[in-house]
Formats: structure tokens, C-alpha cells, sequence
């Protein structure tokens, strides 16, 4: 959104192309490797880059939830009593022991997994992760498919995985992260889950560049917020999307602006919900706060976003339109349209991708 608005240009930061390599992990080795100035992506990532020597900061969150924690079962499951997740622990209702798929094990999908499962108790009171047999099921094409033939269970499921097992009629959602209860229950409240960050020693020699992009991605989210749903997709459908049906692109922007963090801030207790998923699947031991987020960036566009709003208001009661942006000295309002000649494979690969090493114009 933010390149598409031109909001990266306006703020002083020019972005040449995008790259998105792939998983979350290929992104933030891109970052590590000098070959992109940001990232975007979940904040496993960064953390475990810090882990390992490579000092990386979270400069912002864009979700409050993760998408890909949905569990969906076979149907055929879901209609002999399979209904809740505690149920999977059940050999009788299931069969056998229950074999269910993340896209590969050690991914995002797979640590979300486990952490439901090892925090929902079974009827023996032990955690339903000790009852399951976790496999990898690669992408959308075999985890799907896999599902449908019964070679899973159940899989891990992005929404748009689910709306298809359920639409098509295959299987049925036993968690979903939408019902906040069922969220909180497990989780404790919102996790930063998708987060923008970069290498610490970039924000060290360039806070003026990280300043712009951070104002950049935070004035997109406040688009994206008072943005009509067809706007959105009018926007990004052609340059990223068109690989896939309009429809469901719609139906993914009315999704997931029911779980974007709108002020991009972390808060602490957040934080903590986030370590409690990520130790020890992810890194060995919690990494504290002040070491892997920066919030002062966050701040300050929160700071210039308002002031700029505040002025144009002013200028605009009291100059001639053709005058009131230039003493406003803010950046535009956010009407104007540009093109793109990016694109991406699926909906939800924008939310990985890396900025190409921009510089200060």
C-alpha cells in the first residue's frame, strides 16, 4: 500500500523494487545480508536473528493475531464429534493418532500449532499435543489435497485454506482465530505477529531513512483503515493479485482488517505474550523487550501524522486550496494513485516481503 500511494517518495525514501524471497526466514536473511534495508514478516524471525548474533529490531507491528493458526479438520471428523481441538486427542473419534500438517515443521504454522495444542488439555488432562503426530504438507496445493484425502487429519490453515476446505466442503474450522474468546484463551491477548524491522546498526547509522519508512507504512495502515474494502482492492488487485479471483482478494482485505494492529505499537505485555510462544520452539531463552523493539520511531509518526492532519485542517479554513499543502509543509493527503510493476505469487506473501535496499532522496 505504501508504494502504491507513493507514501515511500514522500517521505523521503526511495524504494526501487521489492523483493520477496519467499518464507519469512528467507526475508529476514535478506536483511541479515545486507541485500534489503527492511523486512516484513512474523517476529520469530528477527528474534532469532538477534539470538544469533545478528542484532535486528522490531520497529512495528501490523497484526495483532496470526491468520495461519486456524486448525481445520476433515469433515468427515468434524461430523463424528471432532468439533474442538481437545478432540483430537481422542483415538476413537479419530481413529487413530491423529496426524495433523503444518506446511513444514520448524514454520510459523507449525510453532502457532504446537502452542494451541500444547496449551488445550485433553480429557486426561495431559496437553493434546502429546496425542498428535505433526508431518509437514508443503504448500496450498498438497496441504489442501492432503485433507481432502484423508491423509491428514487436520492442517494448519491460512484463511484462505479454510474458506476453500470449507466451501468445497472437506473440512470444517475446530479453531479459529477470529473468535477472540478462543484467541485469548490460549494466547493471552494480542501477540505482534507480522513486524517490520531491520539490522540495529541501520537504525544506528541511517534513523533518518527508518524514520521515513516507518512514517511510510504507518500513514498506508491509516489508509487501509478508513479505505473502503473495493478501494483496497482496486488498488493492489492488478500489480499483486490478479492471479487469483477478485472475490476472494476482497474477502482477504475484510479479513484481515479485523486483526491489523491500526497504531503499529507493541506493548510490553504483547511482547510477553509472544516470548511465551516463541521459547524454547523458536529461541532458546526470552529476549528482553528493550533490546528487540523500538518504539520511538512508531512514536514519531504517530507525532506527524497528527500534526500534519492538524495543519492541513488550519490551511485548508484559511488559504486557497492551490496553497494550503505547500504551507503545510506535510505530505499529500492521500488521494493520489500510482503504478506498480511488482507482483506477488499469493495474497498473503506481501505480509514477507522486503524492501530492496532504498536511499535518501
Amino acid at each position: 500500500m505504501a508504494r502504491e500511494k507513493k507514501f515511500f517518495e514522500e517521505d523521503g525514501v526511495s524504494v526501487a523494487n521489492f523483493i520477496v524471497p519467499g518464507a519469512g526466514a528467507r526475508v529476514v536473511n535478506a536483511v541479515t545480508a545486507g541485500q534489503a534495508m527492511f523486512g516484513l514478516g512474523d517476529s520469530n524471525h528477527p528474534l532469532k536473528a538477534t539470538e544469533k548474533g545478528k542484532e535486528t529490531t522490531i520497529l512495528f507491528a501490523t497484526d495483532t493475531r496470526c491468520s495461519y493458526a486456524n486448525i481445520v479438520v476433515r469433515k468427515e471428523l468434524y461430523e463424528k464429534g471432532v468439533k474442538t481441538v481437545d478432540a483430537l486427542a481422542d483415538r476413537k473419534l479419530v481413529g487413530r493418532k491423529a496426524v495433523i500438517a503444518a506446511t513444514a515443521i520448524g514454520s510459523g504454522t507449525y510453532v502457532y500449532g504446537v502452542y494451541v495444542l500444547k496449551n488445550t488439555k485433553a480429557a486426561d488432562g495431559k496437553p493434546v499435543n502429546d496425542h498428535v503426530e505433526w508431518v509437514g504438507g508443503g504448500a496450498s496445493t498438497t496441504m489442501l489435497g492432503g485433507l481432502k484425502a484423508g491423509k491428514f487429519d487436520a492442517i494448519m490453515a491460512v484463511p484462505e485454506w479454510q474458506w476453500a476446505a470449507e466451501d468445497e466442503g472437506f473440512g470444517k474450522a475446530v479453531y479459529d482465530v477470529l473468535d477472540e474468546r478462543a484467541w485469548d484463551r490460549v494466547f493471552g491477548g494480542p501477540i505482534a505477529v507480522t513486524v517490520g524491522f531491520a539490522l540495529k546498526e541501520t537504525l544506528e547509522k541511517s534513523p533518518d531513512l527508518v524514520q521515513g519508512y516507518v512514517n511510510a507504512c504507518y500513514r498506508a495502515q491509516q489508509w487501509i483503515r478508513k479505505a473502503k474494502d473495493d478501494e483496497i482492492v482496486d488498488l493492489v488487485y492488478k500489480p499483486y493479485m490478479d492471479t487469483f479471483k477478485r472475490e476472494i482478494v476482497l474477502r482477504s482485505v475484510k479479513y484481515y482488517k479485523t486483526i491489523f494492529d491500526w497504531d503499529f505499537v507493541i506493548d510490553p505485555k504483547d511482547y510477553d505474550n509472544s516470548m511465551k510462544v516463541f521459547v524454547p520452539e523458536v529461541i532458546d531463552k526470552p529476549i528482553p523487550y528493550a533490546r528487540a523493539i523500538d518504539m520511538a520511531f512508531v512514536g514519531k509518526a504517530h507525532q506527524k501524522i497528527k500534526s500534519c492532519a492538524l495543519r492541513r485542517a488550519s490551511s485548508s479554513a484559511t488559504w486557497p486550496r492551490r496553497f494550503a499543502r505547500r504551507r503545510a509543509r506535510c505530505p499529500p493527503s492521500t488521494t493520489s494513485r500510482s503504478r506498480s510493476v511488482t507482483r506477488s505469487s499469493s495474497p498473503s506473501s506481501g505480509r514477507r516481503a522486503a524492501a530492496n535496499r532504498p536511499s535518501s532522496t
